[in-house]
Parts: C-alpha cells; sequence; structure tokens
C-alpha cells in the first residue's frame, strides 16, 4: 500500500474513533481506554456503563466495496479482543459483564453493534 494511501487511511480511522467517543459519552459510557495496547494487539476503546464494560472495535469506511465495515472484523481480531480483555482485568478488582462490541462508522453514519460477538 503506498504511503499516502496508508496515511489517509490512518487519518480516517482516527477520525472514526473520535466520533465513536464523542457518540458514547453521549450515550452515558465513560471512556476508560482508548488505544489500549496489550500484548495481543489494541483495543479501540474500552468503556464502562453501569456494571458493563465494552471492548470496542472501531472501522470506518467512506465505500462499501469490501463489504460494511462490522464485516472487516476477522476471527484473528476478535480472538485478540478477547485475549486483550481477559489481560486488561488481570490484577484489577473491576465487577462488570464484559461485552465485545462493534462500533462501524460507514460514510460519517454511525452505527453501534452491542454484544457483536462473544467468548
Amino acid at each position: 500500500m503506498a504511503k499516502s494511501v496508508e496515511n489517509e487511511n490512518i487519518k480516517l480511522g482516527r477520525k472514526g474513533e473520535r466520533q465513536a467517543q464523542k457518540y458514547l459519552k453521549r450515550s452515558g459510557w465513560k471512556i476508560l481506554e482508548t488505544n489500549w495496547k496489550n500484548p495481543f494487539g489494541e483495543v479501540d476503546i474500552i468503556a464502562r456503563k453501569g456494571d458493563t464494560c465494552a471492548f470496542i472495535e472501531v472501522k470506518t469506511r467512506l465505500t462499501d466495496t469490501f463489504g460494511a465495515p462490522s464485516e472487516a472484523v476477522q476471527n484473528s481480531r476478535k480472538l485478540k479482543y478477547i485475549r486483550g480483555a481477559n489481560y486488561y482485568f488481570i490484577n484489577k478488582e473491576i465487577d462488570c459483564t464484559v461485552r465485545f462490541d462493534i462500533i462501524e462508522i460507514y460514510k460519517g453514519e454511525l452505527n453501534h453493534i452491542e454484544n457483536a460477538f462473544m467468548i
């Protein structure tokens, strides 16, 4: 992939993550972490609302050439999120229900898919 296309994709992804964070805050979520790196990869957003902790993958697309943004979350990525979540709670005393969400942003429109995948 050419450098300029790669840079544009990174910018688009960061813009989508900012949009997702604003949406979550407006919806009553507390952002615990953003772009949280762990031995298994990176989690875009970790947020909490009430007794629910959500590990959220954000996918942003301008076209549907490769399908819906959420379709880009492959099983390998889901496994990294699950492993990351297990790692996140080591030595933490947080009592919550864990779920895995996807926020897809397509042409500026946000769709929050709750419980997008399970352990």
